[in-house]
């Protein structure tokens, strides 16, 4: 009996309405829909399972993959031996006083934003569209249409790997573009606070519905992807450079530079995870050969 299935059956001893899957494919829970079975994944409704949870896998020395929605993951055909601990949309509880907004990490970004919307609370609008969870979007600093979660983020909640629970102030957070501390400190994002600004409410719905129109126009919403795949190269536009290579609809087995957007590999079908990498490194190979810049992936590769 190895650690996990040791872990496993402790688990079962002693937080038994913990949800706990063997062998759970990492496709169902990816935006790719890509990626093998994960030995083992807990899916935690509150602080209290997760928090028992990650202390049992501390003591039994088994180092966590924690995960949100799966919105920025590619996971490996082969798979995951690894305890794979799921935040969305278990820890979902979100409320607030006054301007601030205060959610745990499984919220979801999309229901985030609602809420500060029927609040009458500005500053968010951006993050509607993002399909991530409120612990994954600050994990990479997560943005879009001129706005990030750096922003609007005071206060983040995180557990340490000994189960010191501490609350950390924004400066503290190492905000950059599509990065945070938590990338690597190791910290577990347990909650955070998002302090926004007064505003009309029937503006604020109407600009998020102009950013939705706005998606649905330029982006392959129809088809599974992580979103932009690479990260914005200083003073370019990796989709700009991407088209001006000629590589919109390039094709790998099931998955594809949008012909949609050339910002985005998409899955069409059945593609695979070695399919989207070895499309990943021909688009970086070309382009870096083409115009000397080097694209970086957005998205974080699991194996």
């Amino acid at each position: 009996m190895d650690q996990l299935d040791t872990l496993y059956e402790r688990l079962c001893q002693t937080v038994p309405g913990l949800e706990l899957r063997r062998n759970e494919l990492m496709s169902r829970h990816t935006t790719f829909r890509v990626g093998g079975p994960a030995a083992l994944m807990a899916l935690p409704t509150g602080e209290t399972e997760l928090v028992a949870a990650m202390a049992l896998a501390a003591e039994l020395e088994v180092a966590p993959l924690v995960i949100g929605n799966g919105s920025n993951l590619l996971v490996d055909d082969e798979g995951l031996r690894a305890f794979v601990v799921k935040t969305a949309p278990g820890l979902c509880r979100c409320g607030g006083e006054g301007n601030v907004l205060t959610a745990q990490a499984g919220v979801l970004l999309s229901r985030l934003s609602g809420q500060a919307a029927q609040r009458g609370l500005t500053g968010l609008e951006f993050a509607h569209g993002i399909p991530g969870s409120l612990g994954g979007g600050i994990f990479m600093n997560a943005g879009a249409y001129g706005g990030e979660l750096s922003q609007v983020v005071s206060e983040v909640r995180v557990m340490d790997g000994e189960g010191n629970i501490r609350v950390l102030p924004a400066s503290a957070c190492r905000f950059s573009y599509r990065h945070s501390a938590f990338a690597d400190s190791g910290e577990m994002i347990l909650s955070a606070s998002l302090t926004l600004l007064p505003g009309d409410r029937e503006d604020i719905w109407a600009h998020m519905a102009e950013l939705a129109a706005k998606r649905r126009e330029k982006q392959p919403l129809e088809y599974p992807s992580a979103g932009s795949t690479f990260k914005r190269p200083l003073g370019h536009f990796a989709a700009v450079l991407i088209d001006q290579c000629g590589l919109r609809g390039l094709t790998v087995g099931g998955a594809q530079v949008s012909p949609k957007h050339a910002g985005f590999v998409i899955n069409t079908g059945g593609a695979t995870c070695r399919d989207i990498l070895t499309l990943i490194d021909q688009v970086r190979e070309r382009v870096f050969q083409d115009t000397g810049v080097e694209l970086e992936p957005e998205v974080r590769y699991l194996r």
